[in-house]
């Protein structure tokens, strides 16, 4: 007798370790499932600013790669609720895997197509997966787990997840770094062996629990549902919430608005019809329930802060795009302390104390951000403010509130009421990312002037060789009747001392014609890179419009120096003309002094002289010998004529002079043009610091306007959590 009791206790005892061994596997399964739905998320953080830029799109529209993965999860966590009721968990989470891992794949693909819009559709794909991942998960340890534990089970839960999700984003920092930003492809790729583990173990391990009274699927309220959700989320994403009402005037957003609005009362009909609806109306009924509601959607807002963590590091610490992920590794491990530990102080005091201090520790952290961080960056302000953060974040999300539901609901509705709060969550986390990014591509924007005006405003030319003399001897020129005409309309460039030429915004040119991967540079610039992406900023902008204005100066330049060669050209052949003249007088007054008289009359001087001798002379030169009548008044002439081509032959020099000095300008105009280019160019590296600061300053006034969002919402979530009371259990109604 006594053996067959000790057969039987053993025989119980190994049932009770197989029994205990199964539930380890599953739990490993279960887990690995949230791990791998959470650490999505946060692997892409780190990239996101390098995947927007590798694929030419901007701030607002790139963080669609996270919001898209909302949206779509909040649209299929119900449906995946409501199925995994009727059809069990096991499968519905198993096709959850495969989509999640399908879409993984498609979206590391996207890489090597380009397209963004199959980057969006893929991470669709993903978050579909995702809705029936970490719902269904959750459900399974909240109801297998008796009461008494089930706070350490949602913890451990809680723990994976807000582990995943920040040790995320140092995964995407440490792929980004082996493979190089160049190949942000593969932090999509390492989901692909971890899905195929899930689907191989999840088959053989997991059972198929479900509930058999299950109804029948509100299939009609399923489809309203999603595209009221849709319709609302997608209105409520287009909104520019710094241009508030111009962009509700869009039709992307008031017409989605208006849809979702239009579609709401149907909704409630088909509800309140339905056998099983998709959400239980009675729900928002219950006090309870509403209050923690609101906490989940509040929660969500929370969460998104998450999003711009890396960016925020990186820049208060200064370090390249796609390393700040390393450094939420704090505020991974705090939250993955106060997640579990929540959990068992849930258990001994409460949910609502416990949440109280969560949503009281993130709002501390956003306060430390503000007024400790923005206007102190450091390592070690960072990171106190990660601690405080993940804290916050350990002690708030997920566990308390899955508690909170699961007290206030039925068992056997376990999933649908996870999958509700997850949807409410997802609202937020969906809306949160507009108003946020707005924030960031606001001071995105400011980053281009900023940064120029913390570099000088002109271009320095220094003095340009022989502009004093050349602009004095074109006024004397113009002074001249002899060359008035000719030089009228020359103007000639003031370059006499040091020239300032005013540089317009970094955004744009002279002539506007810079490459768009140039005018992006500063956009996709970070802390590290801004100084030198603003020196090839400017580079690019030099080149673009400097040889255009040197080369209209040089040809302006050429234009005076060719009116000076045809001067000196009309010039040496007066010259030619007046040495023919004074050769020719001077031939006449030989023959005249050989002559006995010394009194003559002009026309007997012009009949001595030969045709020959005529065609040398000028024709006023002429007219002038017939009035001769002594020798005396042709040594005259002679002498006036030497004066004058005494006074040609100094134009001419004079004006040969002018023309080398202007051909020594034209030469220099490049020379200091150049120089002044590398002037420039070294004051950006002379005044690096002073660039990164204002750079830093510049984005730091997006990101202070974000964590205000997050502490507001802190603080909204602890004074509506003063309203919660708890629902007793029937233990507490007995011992009472």
């Amino acid at each position: 007798m006594q053996s067959k009791q000790i057969e039987s206790k053993e025989k119980s005892h190994m049932n009770n370790k197989q029994k205990h061994s199964n539930l380890i596997l599953i739990m490993i399964i279960y887990l690995a499932g949230i791990f791998m739905g959470a650490i999505d998320t946060g692997i892409v953080t780190p990239a996101r600013t390098i995947i927007q830029n590798d694929m030419g799109v901007d701030s607002q529209l790139g963080i669609w790669m996270i919001t898209i993965y909302t949206l779509a999860y909040a649209a299929s966590i119900p449906i995946m609720g409501k199925i995994a009721d009727k059809y069990g968990r096991k499968y519905i989470f198993l096709i959850s895997i495969f989509l999640f891992g399908a879409g993984s794949l498609l979206t590391g693909l996207s890489q090597f197509t380009g397209s963004f819009t199959m980057l969006l559709v893929s991470r669709a794909i993903q978050a579909i997966g995702g809705g029936g991942i970490i719902p269904v998960a959750t459900a399974e340890f909240g109801t297998t787990f008796p009461k008494e534990k089930r706070g350490v089970a949602l913890g451990l839960v809680g723990g994976v997840y807000g582990i995943a999700n920040i040790f995320g984003a140092s995964a995407g920092s440490f792929i980004l770094d082996i493979s190089g930003q160049s190949n942000w492809c593969y932090i999509f790729f390492i989901n692909i062996p971890i899905t195929i583990f899930i689907l191989i173990a999840g088959f053989i391990v997991l059972p198929n629990n479900k509930h058999e009274d299950v109804k029948k699927i509100d299939f009609a309220g399923i489809f309203v549902l999603t595209i009221m959700i849709l319709s609302l989320l997608y209105g409520l994403k287009n909104i520019n919430f710094l241009d508030f009402w111009n962009s509700f005037a869009n039709v992307k957003v008031y017409a989605f608005l208006i849809v979702s609005i239009v579609i709401f009362p149907l909704f409630l009909f088909i509800e309140q019809k339905a056998e099983d609806p998709v959400i239980n109306l009675s729900y928002f009924n219950e006090r309870a329930i509403v209050i923690t509601l609101i906490l989940s959607f509040i929660s969500g807002i929370i969460l998104m802060g998450i999003i711009f963590v890396p960016q925020f590091a990186e820049i208060n610490i200064g370090i390249a795009s796609g390393s700040g992920g390393y450094f939420v590794i704090v505020l991974g491990v705090f939250a993955g302390i106060g997640a579990p530990l929540s959990g068992r102080l849930i258990d001994k005091f409460g949910v609502k104390p416990i949440l109280g201090f969560g949503f009281s520790v993130s709002a501390l952290a956003a306060i430390f951000l503000i007024f400790v961080v923005v206007p102190f960056p450091s390592i070690f302000t960072v990171i106190v403010s990660l601690i405080l953060m993940g804290l916050g974040m350990g002690f708030s999300l997920g566990t308390p509130l899955n508690y909170m539901m699961l007290e206030n609901t039925k068992q056997e509705e376990s999933n649908s009421a996870l999958a509700t709060l997850s949807l409410i969550r997802s609202l937020g986390t969906t809306i949160a990312p507009s108003i946020m990014i707005a924030f960031i591509a606001s001071a995105g924007m400011q980053t281009q002037s900023n940064v120029a005006s913390a570099l000088p405003e002109n271009l320095t030319i220094p003095a340009i060789i022989y502009s004093e003399e050349i602009n004095t001897a074109f006024t004397e020129l113009q002074e001249d009747s002899r060359f008035a005409e000719k030089f009228a309309d020359f103007t000639f460039p003031e370059f006499s001392g040091e020239t300032l030429i005013p540089l317009t915004q970094p955004s744009t040119t002279s002539d506007g014609s810079l490459d768009p991967e140039i005018i992006g540079l500063i956009k996709g610039s970070d802390i590290t890179t801004i100084s030198d992406n603003t020196k090839t900023f400017y580079t690019a902008i030099f080149d673009s419009f400097i040889p255009i204005v040197t080369m209209n100066i040089e040809n302006g330049v050429q234009s005076g120096i060719n009116g000076l060669e045809e001067a000196i050209t009309g010039m040496n052949s007066g010259l030619f003309g007046i040495n023919m003249t004074i050769m020719t007088l001077s031939s006449i007054q030989t023959e005249l002094e050989a002559l006995p008289s010394t009194a003559f009359d002009g026309s007997e001087i012009l009949d001595l002289l030969q045709p020959s001798t005529l065609s040398g002379l000028m024709p006023m030169t002429l007219e002038s010998l017939e009035g001769f009548t002594t020798l005396v008044e042709l040594e005259e002439l002679i002498t006036s004529y030497i004066g004058q081509k005494a006074e040609l032959e100094s134009s001419i020099q004079e004006i040969q002079t002018l023309r080398t000095q202007m051909i020594a300008f034209k030469t220099d105009v490049s020379v200091q043009f150049n120089a002044g280019v590398s002037n420039y160019l070294n004051d950006i590296d002379n005044n690096a610091l002073n660039v990164e600061d204002t750079f830093q300053e510049t984005l730091n006034g997006g990101f202070k306007n974000i964590y205000f969002t997050t502490m507001s919402a802190a603080i909204a979530g602890f004074l509506v959590l003063q309203m919660y009371s708890s629902k007793p259990s029937i233990e507490d109604i007995l011992l009472k």
